[in-house]
């Protein structure tokens, strides 16, 4: 299908012809037939995107400390890997569509349903956009796709309006009388509002009386006698600032127009240096409307569908969607003199060098119109085969490729003797900017694809925890080697599954517990080669906090002790030799209800008497080294920092070794490969595999009984079926 995409290091806008998005649960899949381009927004997307790294970087200071950030923790390397692939990618453009709903997986949408469509992340432009069912609103039958497809950016204007909570009767100023300040003219005035537009383009006042204002002044001082004689000196009850600019201006002139005790409204990105004075002595309420209501980047609400009650919260993102289109429907408002501009899919580039300089014609609306056709394209796409193809080479099948794969793994990988094949992302235009900056030959947004490739031999998944175990499967029924990122499965009857396909095909599964494969480890594996006694170890993270809205904090996803803490384990496997059989944890409360622990302590034994403990806190400062450990046995020690320093002790002598702090990633992935290639077992054991995966679930399960000693017996599937 074809993408408006820019390109995040030249800037440049383009089609590109991607693969299309699967329905997800709780999604519909939509055909769009109009989109808007919402041109102050996407000017300045484009504008931004065309400037130097160094404007970038001034511009952006918390990005730069993103990337010193990186290099602390990953090195050089990994960080100089990242950017590249980072900035040789495409970001999608727009935020408001219209169209026919073409695949649903939720029960308040059908095929064939006209629906208007949000989302800078879901609502593109794009001929098919994928879209969470709280974020689409149904288009009434009288409502032309024309006019549907500004319903996003009527539900930001709604929203201001719904901040300012006008009365019949009453005065409003609007400053900015771009798209979002006209049809906050025309909602106010269907509101039963005296309305006032404010702007310094006066090529707009037409517009703006159309849309319903009552008087037209420019934006500035001089025309704040005219708004007193208007509303007899008393000053406006309410403004709304919907003007885009980095100057404060907006915000003073609102200031010296509202009426005493009035209401100021920020919609737009405008200065906010705002001067206390006129606050204090006129007692005015100022108010920030974001975006198109509440629900607006809330996870549960948009990509979960939990709704707000209505009793309680009257008017989320979505009812402010469907209360803008019932407007339309009803003719309480009229927008059709706002397109002044119309373009296929296949000139979308003219739109853009159109708003990029607006100067040239009048610019207010902009609508992409898109093919009526039938079926939804291929979800493959091809690419040209790299002109050097290694034969002999494993034909790797790539499924997620977030920043942990674009860092690590693709780029230690493509040093390996592979062949890429096929890479699988949720988002079309990663999918595609993967493919063309790490060579596969085909691009998709379903993973089965992948796994169904011929060409693939060796399936590497790392996409979100919650997925991992159904791609083990699915790979391991076609016939495929397996490596899959930690976690293994988040869940017993996840591993149940699993065991009975390795049971079937053979252990063709290798997770990444790449720590044990690292120098550091490695060389404390070799101070304790010759050791009679248990051990003891005690293993650290220093995991640094994570916001409750971050994607590894969702439940479903399985925590961070599973997701994470689990390669502590595996290093402690890798060093004993054993397995672990027994548990205990105890943990500080959770960051938020409804988030897993993250700060927790856990006792393990294993099953040659040696004891770990387990020490995952995300509670710290994160200028601190990550990993730490400490082993003990037979009168001899072993420290490791961070995999960059490593202390031996025996026989009252100390030896230092230093290393580069890799973390075993190449030395796995090499392993995993050659293993593959030779048809020889998998590097790791799968019964080594699964009991680190147990020692997590026993962990949580502890956690859940108040710290009780859990018994990994207990929730071993094996051990269960065999007790039936």
């Amino acid at each position: 299908m074809q993408q408006v995409a820019q390109h995040l290091r030249t800037g440049e806008v383009s089609i590109e012809h991607v693969p299309p998005p699967t329905c997800a649960e709780g999604m519909i899949l939509v055909r769009v037939v109009r989109s808007l381009l919402s041109v102050g927004t996407e000017r300045a997307s484009i504008q931004s995107g065309q400037q130097s790294l160094l404007e970038r970087a001034r511009k952006h200071p918390e990005q730069v400390r993103t990337v010193i950030d990186m290099l602390r923790r990953n090195g050089v390397r990994a960080t100089i890997a990242t950017v590249r692939a980072r900035l040789d990618a495409y970001r999608p453009l727009g935020y408001s569509a219209a169209g026919i709903v073409v695949e649903s997986r939720c029960p308040e949408f059908n095929v064939g349903d006209r629906v208007a469509c949000a989302g800078a992340q879901h609502a593109n432009h794009a001929e098919f956009i994928a879209v969470p069912k709280h974020l689409a609103a149904h288009i009434p039958d009288n409502v032309h796709f024309d006019e549907a497809a500004y319903t996003t950016i009527g539900a930001i204007a709604l929203q201001g309006v719904r901040q300012a909570a006008p009365r019949l009767g009453e005065t409003v100023l609007v400053i900015g009388l771009g798209l979002i300040g006209q049809l906050t003219c025309a909602l106010l005035r269907a509101s039963g509002c005296r309305v006032v537009g404010m702007d310094v383009r006066p090529e707009l006042f037409d517009l703006a009386r159309l849309s319903g204002c009552d008087v037209v002044l420019p934006s500035d001082r001089s025309s704040l006698p005219a708004l007193m004689s208007l509303t007899h000196g008393l000053g406006a009850d309410a403004v709304v600032i919907t003007a885009s600019t980095p100057s404060n201006q907006p915000l003073e002139l609102a200031l010296a127009a509202a009426r005493k005790k009035g209401t100021v409204v920020i919609v737009g990105a405008t200065g906010m240096n705002v001067p206390r004075s006129p606050f204090y002595e006129k007692e005015l309420e100022l108010r920030i409307a974001c975006s198109y209501g509440p629900g607006r980047y809330d996870p549960l609400y948009e990509e979960h569908g939990i709704d707000y009650p209505p009793a309680y919260v009257r008017w989320t993102e979505q009812r402010n969607m469907a209360a803008f289109l019932d407007a339309l429907a009803r003719k309480a408002i009229r927008i059709e003199h706002l397109t002044t501009h119309r373009f296929p899919i296949a000139e979308a580039t003219r739109a853009y060098q159109l708003i990029a300089s607006p100067e040239s014609e009048r610019v207010v609306g902009v609508l992409l119109c898109y093919p009526d056709q039938q079926g939804i394209p291929s979800r493959v796409v091809e690419y040209p085969a790299p002109s050097r193809r290694r034969s002999g080479a494993v034909g790797i099948g790539f499924i997620g490729a977030g920043s942990f794969a674009q860092s690590t793994l693709l780029p230690l990988l493509e040093r390996l003797p592979v062949r890429f094949e096929s890479v699988a992302t949720r988002s079309s235009l990663s999918a595609h900017s993967t493919a063309r900056h790490f060579g596969f030959r085909r691009s998709t947004t379903d993973a089965y694809q992948v796994i169904a490739d011929e060409a693939v031999e060796l399936v590497i998944c790392a996409s979100r925890h919650d997925s991992h175990a159904a791609y083990v499967w699915a790979a391991l029924d076609a016939g495929k080697a397996v490596f899959v990122e930690k976690p293994l499965c988040i869940h017993p009857d996840e591993l149940a599954a699993i065991d009975h396909r390795v049971a079937a095909v053979g252990e063709r599964v290798m997770v990444g517990f790449n720590r044990r494969f690292s120098a550091a480890i490695q060389a404390i594996v070799d101070h304790f080669a010759h050791r009679q006694s248990p051990m003891v170890i005690a293993y650290r993270f220093n995991a640094g906090a994570l916001p409750p809205t971050s994607w590894i904090q969702d439940p479903a996803q399985g925590g961070r002790i599973i997701g994470e803490a689990c390669h502590g384990i595996d290093v402690m496997v890798a060093l004993t030799g054993a397995l672990p059989v027994e548990v205990s944890a105890q943990a500080l409360p959770p960051i938020a209800p409804g988030v897993p622990h993250d700060t927790v302590s856990a006792l393990i034994r294993f099953s040659d008497g040696s004891i770990g403990t387990l020490h995952y806190w995300s509670n710290g400062d994160r200028s601190l080294d990550k990993e730490w450990c400490e082993v003990y046995s037979q009168e001899s020690s072993a420290v490791m920092d961070n995999f960059r320093r490593v202390t031996l002790a025996r026989g009252g002598r100390i030896k230092r070794l230093r290393f580069g702090g890799d973390k075993g990633h190449r030395e796995e992935l090499a392993a995993t490969v050659e293993a593959v290639a030779q048809g020889k077992p998998m590097p790791i054991p799968y019964q080594h595999a699964r009991a680190v995966t147990l020692a997590t679930f026993a962990i949580v399960e502890s956690l859940r009984r108040g710290g009780a000693l859990v018994r990994l017996h207990e929730l071993d599937p094996a051990v269960q079926s065999a007790n039936k």
